[in-house]
């Protein structure tokens, strides 16, 4: 259970950062537009992604046993300009405009959803990469249940953003909100990263 709360507050940690797909998901929150679709693609994403970068990263070990040190490197390095980049986005925060926009079908919202998803490149580095590189830290079957603990944190905060969003367009408006939220990141970011070069 210890490896699901750690997979699961990692996770966490990587998705709630502002970005295209959370804003996409508040706006259509706070419309309440194709909430539970736009929802259901991003979780379902996020589940393939993880499990991808785990089996992926593992097979890459099994093959060349030495790579681990690699991943563990890059990881680190990662994890830690992730921190920073969040420790500077909670010393200079930025409101979130969540304004909602004009009607959207249903088949526009989720081919926007997928393709602020699969297109972004970012995505790649925190799932597949990193959340696999810190899952294949734990070896069999430990791994997996660090995987799930990420893939639960992912339904938890679509499923928070999505359904809760609409009655905090104020408080995701503020700067401070996500001072407090990227400066836990951050602390978290740093700390993961430091664990793993002092691991090596």
């Amino acid at each position: 259970m210890s490896l699901v709360a750690a997979g699961f507050v990692t996770g966490l940690s990587l998705i709630v950062a502002i970005g295209a797909q959370n804003a996409f998901v508040l706006r259509m929150a706070i419309a309440r537009r194709h909430v539970l679709p736009v929802i259901a693609v991003c979780a379902v994403s996020d589940a393939v992604l993880i499990t991808a970068g785990i089996a992926g990263i593992a097979t890459i070990l099994d093959l060349a046993p030495g790579a681990i040190d690699v991943i563990r490197w890059a990881g680190a390095a990662f994890l830690i300009c992730y921190g920073l980049l969040a420790a500077r986005r909670a010393l200079k925060p930025s409101a979130l405009s969540a304004a909602p926009g004009g009607a959207v079908t249903v088949g526009a919202a989720l081919l926007t959803c997928l393709a602020l998803t699969w297109l972004n490149p970012h995505t790649y580095l925190d799932t597949v990469l990193m959340l696999g590189s810190v899952a294949n830290h734990h070896g069999d079957p430990g791994r997996w249940w660090f995987g799930a603990g990420a893939i639960i944190a992912s339904v938890v905060w679509f499923v928070a953003l999505g359904y809760g969003a609409r009655y905090l367009r104020a408080w995701f408006a503020e700067p401070r909100s996500w001072r407090i939220l990227d400066g836990g990141v951050a602390v978290l970011m740093l700390g993961l990263g430091a664990g793993l070069v002092t691991s090596a």
